[in-house]
């Protein structure tokens, strides 16, 4: 199967978003802070995440974005498709031309395998994630980390000043 990191990361992204909803807005760099993301390319994905409806910018002092619905109404494929990404187990993308321009005798195999795949990441919302004890674990760890980062920064910044 040949999910991109691209796929990986809008989802990594969505799934921060939604652990961080009732803190109001959050940033793009927060985000990028916490998951090791570039923000040039978080602010790729979100424009496609918000071209599709998936998020909402807010704009000003404290903006951010936040989810365009609640998480129990965005589905990881749904994330993956915004970002024009394909589940695609088949060696020649879906495209039938596996064997010198032929379709390959496994070829409907993977391409139901693929669509299997679509249909498990249909069945799982944001809001399934974020209730998972593994998932609020390493979200608190991040969390604990990005504070730890922080208060060190701030350390220095006023040590500098003495």
């Amino acid at each position: 199967m040949r999910l991109t990191t691209k796929g990986r990361y809008a989802v990594t992204a969505m799934l921060d978003l939604a652990l961080h909803a009732s803190q109001g807005p959050v940033s793009l760099a927060d985000i990028s802070k916490r998951q090791h993301i570039s923000l040039s390319y978080l602010e790729q994905l979100f424009s496609k995440l918000r071209q599709n409806a998936l998020v909402k910018s807010v704009r000003g002092p404290g903006g951010g974005y936040r989810l365009n619905r609640e998480a129990e109404a965005i589905f990881v494929a749904q994330i993956i498709d915004a970002v024009n990404e394909s589940i695609d187990a088949t060696n020649c993308g879906g495209n039938g031309d596996c064997q010198q321009g032929e379709v390959c005798l496994t070829h409907y195999l993977w391409h139901d395998l693929s669509a299997q795949i679509h249909d498990f990441l249909s069945s799982i919302s944001l809001a399934s994630l974020v209730a998972r004890q593994e998932v609020q674990r390493v979200a608190e760890r991040q969390n604990r980390m990005e504070g730890l980062e922080l208060a060190a920064t701030d350390r220095i910044n006023v040590s500098s000043l003495m």
